[in-house]
């Protein structure tokens, strides 16, 4: 199969070409007639989005001074480090990072402190003397000190809670970078499509309006007809509107690009052939279980509703604590106006070991367990579904991509087909074998095998993007290769061992977490989950190049 080169001479050459050598050039579409006005100037569309540390300094630098793009690694590395949503999504993940060290902190010691200050005035009345005023102030300043011993689970499910949840957050910003990814592609190549319609379109209309020119010239030696002008006359109008509509698409896809890529489009060239990592279905059904993210936040979000059931069947236990508690009263007794005690001073000091736990609570943490394991057992099922989900998309997006590429061929040909059935019409006409007619409609079946042509490569094109992004392969790693990327541990462990105190948190950790089964995936229990669908068989499909 020929190379899917969206912007080729073959879509925009003329038919005709050598017709054109000898025939007077006919003059272009006034500015007036050829649609909508010229876009703005690229200030006007730039768009420079404050950029987080670690941005490349060319992605950063390109971004603030709008430069247009020409080439498609340059369009996907402006989508991954500039969209909008994506760089959201990292700033999420960032926020989830702290909810690990947050849930760690609970196996280390909490200190707490209190101060109050009292007044109390009371008065007392004997028979035949007037009020006594006795006014007591006192001033209490409390410590206490918790240090968690075992808590049968409790802390340590909150940490693979929070490990689960920073886990689906991973895979939900490994989406929203792979979609970003996937639009670029799409605004990318159907940018380049609009702009070959453009002059496909512009194309036709050249050869409609030279058609035209001499049919009148044949008009004034009587060969044809005045019908036969009009005929002609009506599909030059014809191919004006068309025209119109393809400047519209194109202007569209310009606007798309800019919304996708964040900066304006260039002189686009053809976009470097992909690739996949697997070569049949079945080979992408089994990378998609280990890379699709979808997939992958599915498993992580059965592990939150199964970190929050291990942390309800815990709260039926007891725990242990150890406690300390420092108090200090500095307090002294008013007894009238002009007299005092001396001030009083106090300090304690205590230590206790506390073990606590439930007793009866009329079947409210039962009832929580019981919700807890419905809540997991319904994200368990979730995985059989979202593997039920990416599998038809996978061999819908893998069928589609065969079925487009075997088709952009049979169109290559059936444009040769069509060009060379017009320019034998043109000599069969000038003889007298063919009406006017019979050229305009094989004029017309030109224009749709081209078009046809168009939309079929850059359809292909976009269905082998989808292949990979349904199989989890749509990443800078395996598009960009030794690019840069964004590597969330990065931050994640900066700020997970905050507030870990040394030996003390490893070994109550390990303490914690004997009661608590395993973390890792389970297995699926759909019965349908080991089938595979078969792919569509097409004859002599032929694969999209590759590096």
């Amino acid at each position: 199969m020929k190379t899917l080169l969206l912007a080729g001479a073959a879509l925009v050459a003329s038919p005709l070409a050598a017709r054109a050598q000898d025939a007077p050039s006919q003059p272009a579409l006034a500015p007036s007639e050829m649609g909508p006005p010229a876009p703005a100037p690229e200030s006007a569309l730039r768009y420079s989005p404050d950029l987080p540390g670690g941005t490349p300094a060319d992605i950063a630098e390109a971004s603030r001074a709008g430069t247009p793009v020409d080439a498609l690694p340059q369009a996907l590395r402006l989508a991954y480090w500039t969209s909008p949503t994506v760089l959201a999504q990292r700033a999420a993940l960032r926020g989830i990072d702290y909810r690990v060290p947050q849930a760690r902190a609970a196996f280390g010691p909490r200190l707490d402190y209190q101060v109050g200050y009292d007044i109390t005035r009371s008065g007392l009345r004997k028979p035949g003397n007037g009020w006594s005023d006795n006014t007591t102030r006192s001033l209490t300043t409390t410590a206490v000190l918790t240090q968690p011993i075992f808590t049968f689970g409790r802390n340590a499910a909150s940490e693979r809670y929070a490990l689960a949840q920073l886990g689906y957050q991973r895979q939900v910003m490994r989406s929203a970078e792979q979609q970003a990814l996937l639009d670029a592609i799409g605004a990318y190549v159907g940018l380049l499509r609009d702009r070959a319609a453009v002059a496909i379109a512009r194309d036709n209309l050249a050869t409609l309006e030279q058609e035209l020119s001499d049919n009148r010239a044949r008009l004034k030696r009587r060969e044809v007809t005045s019908t036969d002008v009009e005929q002609v006359e009506t599909r030059v109008e014809l191919g004006r509107a068309q025209v119109f509509t393809a400047q519209r698409d194109a202007a569209a896809g310009e606007a798309t690009f800019l919304r996708m890529i964040g900066a304006p489009a260039g002189a686009l060239a053809a976009p470097n052939p992909l690739r996949l990592p697997a070569d049949s279905l079945e080979a992408a059904y089994a990378y998609a279980e280990g890379h699709n993210p979808v997939l992958i936040a599915a498993q992580e979000r059965e592990k939150i509703s199964r970190a929050s059931l291990e942390s309800t069947k815990a709260d039926l236990m007891p725990r242990v604590d150890l406690k300390g508690q420092a108090d200090y009263v500095n307090g002294w007794n008013v007894q009238s106006l002009f007299g005092a005690i001396p001030r009083r001073d106090q300090r304690d000091f205590s230590g206790q070991v506390v073990l606590s736990g439930p007793i009866y609570e009329s079947g409210l943490r039962q009832a929580r367990v019981g919700e807890a394991i419905a809540a997991n057992d319904s994200d368990w099922r979730l995985i059989d579904a979202a593997l039920r989900e990416n599998r038809a998309t996978l061999a819908a997006a893998w069928d589609d991509w065969k079925a487009l590429g075997a088709a952009v061929d049979r169109y290559a040909s059936a444009v040769e087909s069509a060009r060379r059935a017009y320019d034998g019409a043109l000599l069969q006409e000038k003889a007298g074998l063919r009406t006017t007619l019979d050229v305009l409609d094989l004029a017309r079946e030109l224009l749709l095998a081209r078009g046809n042509y168009n939309s079929a490569m850059a359809s292909a094109y976009i269905a082998q993007a989808r292949v990979l992004a349904a199989m989890g392969a749509l990443e800078q790693t395996w598009l960009l290769p030794g690019e840069p990327r964004y590597d969330p541990d990065d931050h994640f462990d900066k700020v997970k061992h905050r507030g870990d105190v040394p030996l003390l948190t490893p070994l109550l950790r390990g303490i914690d977490g004997l009661p608590l089964g395993s973390a890792s995936a389970r297995a699926l229990r759909d019965p349908a989950a080991p089938r595979t669908a078969a792919p569509v068989e097409l004859d002599a499909v032929k694969e999209l190049p590759v590096p």
